[in-house]
């Protein structure tokens, strides 16, 4: 409801209750000095800006190019002394809404930032009746980060955000920061969107010079601190590891003589080798120290290789061995063969000889040496004689007697 005004023949009227009468009385539209220069009275007058930065969601943050993705809010706040005006003469109004080009804007910048901002810029400003101006403005900003991956998959990362003037010094453009840094975590924390893999830890504020090429300049600077959520990495790459190392040394169960084990340990290096390619294609190359996942996977890799050469070596060792195994057996039996050979002449020339010297000593009676007086009694002592000695030779065993029957057989006895 607007209020009456005491006109100038002192009847009370209706008047300068809308925003175009107010709009008339700052003459915004007709002035454009008042988007082209600093709102101060004299040019050694500084103009404060007060920063308010709050951090809407962690849209990415990738570690190969070092790069850190957010989406962020900013609230500016100055003094334009040429913008000012009693609300009581305007019907108790407050505030005013004006397009963003038509007052002045501080020339902010954030100097980590790589690439245009993506996100549409604030298409009006809010200007109050005590001469403050805030801007409100939304940013998705591609920053670069410093990535810090030695202790990946349980990492924590800072990157900084660090806002300034283009070409205003900070006597003329000094920032100040609007609220402390815990108040500000919490509000970031509260209105946090998303975090893609990460978790919004602390968020860390403070306020410094800094000389850029010989002008000084203020600078506020926000440390974005925020831990990975490494379940998924231990689950998915740490764990599997684990397993092939398992899986390893459970093939020293498989037997060396076939070719079954030597394949499966290849096939077990070859899946560690897949999975050092997916860790190399998320690590940044450039880091300082190696990964303590790199050294896990590297030791892995290496103890899985010793048993792949230990696997190598044996069966190599078991193959000579059973080659030698066979050359004895081949040369034990020719020479049993050959001696056997040997055996079977010499006992065939003793067996002769010895039974010829027998044959020498026992004379078999032939009928044409037996007269027609002798009777076959008298041949008997010398029967007796070749049965005993048949006795005798068949006690040597098969083979000598077989050789000796077959001696036996060659003498002429004399038929009784």
């Amino acid at each position: 409801m607007c209020l009456d005004v005491l006109a100038a023949d002192g009847e009370i009227s209706n008047g300068n209750c809308s925003y175009r009468d107010l709009l008339k009385h700052l003459k915004i539209k007709d002035n454009k000095l008042f988007s082209m220069t600093r709102p101060v009275t004299h040019y050694d007058n500084h103009t404060e800006v007060i920063l308010d930065v709050l951090i809407y969601a962690i849209l990415d943050v990738k570690e190969k190019e070092q790069k850190f993705v957010s989406y962020v809010w900013i609230d500016m706040f100055w003094s334009d002394f040429y913008i000012s005006w009693d609300p009581d003469q305007f019907c108790g109004i407050q505030n005013i809404t004006l397009p963003t080009d038509a007052l002045w804007n501080p020339d902010l910048t954030i100097e980590e930032m790589t690439e245009k901002d993506k996100a549409a810029k604030a298409l009006y400003l809010i200007a109050y009746s005590s001469s403050k101006i805030l801007l409100r403005n939304d940013m998705v900003v591609i920053s670069t980060c410093r990535m810090q991956v030695y202790k990946f998959p349980f990492d924590v990362q800072s990157c900084n955000l660090s806002f300034k003037s283009v070409v205003h010094s900070s006597e003329h453009l000094p920032f100040v920061q609007f609220s402390n840094s815990s108040r500000t975590a919490a509000w970031s924390r509260s209105m946090m969107q998303t975090q893609s893999e990460w978790l919004f830890d602390d968020m860390i504020v403070s306020t410094t010079t800094v000389n850029n090429f010989g002008i000084l300049q203020s600078m506020m600077v926000c440390t974005i601190i925020m831990k990975r959520r490494s379940v998924l990495y231990v689950v998915n790459f740490m764990l599997p590891i684990l397993l092939f190392l398992s899986l390893d040394l459970a093939s020293f169960l498989i037997s060396d003589t076939g070719g079954e084990k030597l394949s499966f340990k290849v096939t077990v290096l070859l899946a560690v080798t897949v999975m050092q390619l997916i860790l190399n294609e998320i690590l940044p190359a450039s880091s300082d120290r190696i990964p303590l996942v790199a050294l896990y996977c590297v030791g892995i890799f290496g103890l899985m290789l010793l048993s792949l050469l230990e696997t190598i070596l044996v069966m190599y060792l078991i193959e000579k061995d059973s080659a030698s195994q066979d050359n004895k057996e081949d040369e034990n039996h020719s020479l049993s063969e050959d001696c056997g050979d040997c055996g079977d002449k010499q006992d065939k020339v003793s067996i002769h000889n010895w039974f010829r010297d027998i044959n020498k000593q026992i004379h078999c009676p032939c009928p044409c040496d037996v007269s027609s007086g002798e009777t076959s009694s008298e041949l008997l002592p010398v029967a007796r004689e070749i049965s005993f000695l048949q006795i005798m030779l068949f006690c040597f065993g098969p083979l000598d007697a077989f050789h000796l029957l077959r001696s036996l057989l060659s003498i002429n006895f004399c038929a009784v």
